[in-house]
């Protein structure tokens, strides 16, 4: 898997960062979740994963062609957004040994692979009821 990287919101030790992959999907490298108070609200099935990302870094998805990076839609993969700005993602946790190799993560962080559909579909206005609530 090749990774095209869309940018990243860093401050000192931090590291989320996005990414756009030739597979059609999203990597997203975030905090590894480790608070129960969080995980205690999800049911994460084998094989995926939690990380937390501030929400400000969708808006690096305008540089992959897309017109906004301003989530409107909180559903999966966001699954919490807490009162610090900041979103809880679930899914698949990233194997992939060439994607890993493109990438500079911190023994704290880890990183899920999205699908872009799923990505796509939370910057559009969803008119169901909202689940999600801040943590």
């Amino acid at each position: 898997m090749k990774l095209r990287f869309l940018g990243k919101n860093s401050t000192p030790g931090d590291s989320p960062t996005l990414y756009a992959s030739d597979q059609d999907s999203y990597v997203i490298q975030g905090w590894k979740v480790f608070g129960n108070d969080l995980l205690m609200q999800l049911d994460v099935p084998e094989g995926q994963t939690v990380i937390e990302v501030p929400t400000e870094l969708f808006e690096h998805l305008t540089k992959d062609g897309l017109d906004t990076g301003e989530i409107k839609s909180f559903t999966a993969p966001i699954m919490i957004v807490t009162d610090q700005g900041t979103c809880v993602l679930q899914g698949p946790e990233m194997h992939d040994p060439d994607a890993l190799s493109q990438m500079r993560m911190p023994d704290y962080e880890t990183c899920i692979e999205v699908p872009k559909s799923s990505i796509t579909a939370l910057l559009e206005e969803n008119s169901g009821p909202d689940h999600l609530g801040p943590a």
